[in-house]
């Protein structure tokens, strides 16, 4: 039966690829922020009452939570996209750009909420010889955290589900490509949040201040030694400052300097040795000309660690797919994502669907202006997850 339900879903999602890309441009027109999500889940939640599904709106906030249930009884499997867009202007040019100055998806969010509707559409139709429930879990705001996953866990998401799966569109791979890891595949990320209070004055008469400037650019470059001397080598870590602010004339030393960057580690032990030796070096950095500072350190996702078995089965479904050209273990990435939170509550894996044109001569990479995806990913990301749904059914049946 697996062999001839690969080929029926198969066969669906390609009958239902240009509807797929349609709702992709959709989505993509209309952008909307985490946490002020309003059409988006109006849309999915509609979508799925269509198909006759059971459907959940407002969870933990702005999420849709669907049920479909198959004719035979049998385990429950979860996926899961995400649907909100970033602050950014785009600059794609692409004649379905963004209608929103100042909000774009730069992230893929809007291809993997159509993959996933249409892979819902799909099962619809296979329902009664589906040996098992599906609950599709469509997820507000990933992109800032707390995020959007911890609070649909709260507010019941994940119950009765015996494991999760989701994908990424991953613009650094190539059209075909499967990429994952077992165990770690992304980072925790972390916030740093500093302020260094010197004493302002006349640029002329420096001598009279304690220029926070200065010590500022000596905390930054003596930062990047935590990670190259306390660290474990063989543990990464990423320590970045991504934003200062120092609102002066030219001709003034500032009083004050705020700054915000980010904190990626993979283990624990680091994220809390590099948590405590921010404020040690901060410390030291202003006993120099005896400044004072203000150090907040918020801790964000948890790193992303799939299961081995699961991590296992995903690769092997997605073996069976006929445009997925490899599927590889890569090293885990930098990145975070908040699809960590149902990984520490049930088994499941995250895995990454390469989405770059091979055509292209320029690939702009994740949260840029001129982000964009090959349309043709949408397709085998849905496949790929449903492969591993129909493959867990008969696995556990």
């Amino acid at each position: 039966m697996t062999a001839l339900q690969q080929e029926q879903l198969a066969n669906l999602l390609k009958e239902y690829e240009e509807e797929m890309i349609q709702l992709r441009r959709h989505f993509h027109e209309n952008p909307e922020l985490s946490f002020e999500e309003v059409e988006t889940p109006k849309t999915i939640a509609a979508f799925h009452r269509a198909l006759g599904h059971e459907v959940r709106e407002g969870v933990g906030g702005n999420g849709v939570v669907a049920k479909l249930v198959g004719g035979k009884p049998g385990k429950t499997v979860a996926l899961r996209a995400d649907f909100d867009a970033l602050g950014i202007t785009e600059e794609t040019g692409l004649p379905f750009q963004s209608k929103v100055k100042g909000r774009m998806h730069a992230c893929g969010h809007d291809g993997h909420t159509a993959s996933l509707l249409i892979l819902a559409k799909a099962f619809n139709r296979m329902k009664e010889e589906l040996a098992g429930t599906i609950v599709f879990i469509h997820q507000h705001a990933e992109e800032i955290a707390p995020g959007g996953a911890i609070a649909m866990i709260k507010d019941g998401c994940l119950e009765g589900v015996d494991v999760i799966f989701g994908t990424h569109l991953w613009a650094p791979a190539e059209l075909g490509k499967i990429q994952t890891a077992k165990g770690p595949l992304m980072a925790a990320a972390d916030g740093i949040y500093i302020t260094i209070k010197g004493k302002g004055g006349h640029g002329s008469n420096p001598s009279d201040t304690k220029d926070s400037i200065v010590l500022v650019a000596q905390f930054i470059t003596n930062l990047q030694q935590l990670v190259a001397r306390r660290v474990n080598p063989l543990r990464p870590a990423v320590v970045s400052i991504g934003h200062i602010e120092a609102l002066n004339p030219f001709n003034v030393i500032a009083d004050q300097v705020y700054m915000k960057g980010t904190v990626r580690t993979f283990h624990e032990e680091e994220r809390g040795l590099l948590e405590h030796e921010i404020e040690e070096l901060l410390k030291a950095t202003c006993y120099l000309t005896k400044a004072n500072y203000e150090y907040e350190y918020v801790r964000g996702y948890p790193p992303v660690m799939n299961h081995e078995a699961e991590t296992e089965h995903v690769m092997e479904s997605a073996e069976k797919v006929a445009d997925v050209e490899a599927v590889e273990i890569v090293d885990p990435n930098m990145g975070g994502e908040d699809f960590a939170y149902y990984l520490e509550e049930i088994p499941g894996s995250f895995f990454f669907t390469g989405a770059k044109n091979p055509a292209w001569e320029e690939v702009y990479p994740h949260h840029h202006p001129k982000f964009d995806i090959d349309e043709r990913a949408l397709r085998i990301a849905a496949n790929v997850l449903g492969q591993a749904t129909l493959d867990y059914f008969e696995k556990n049946n």
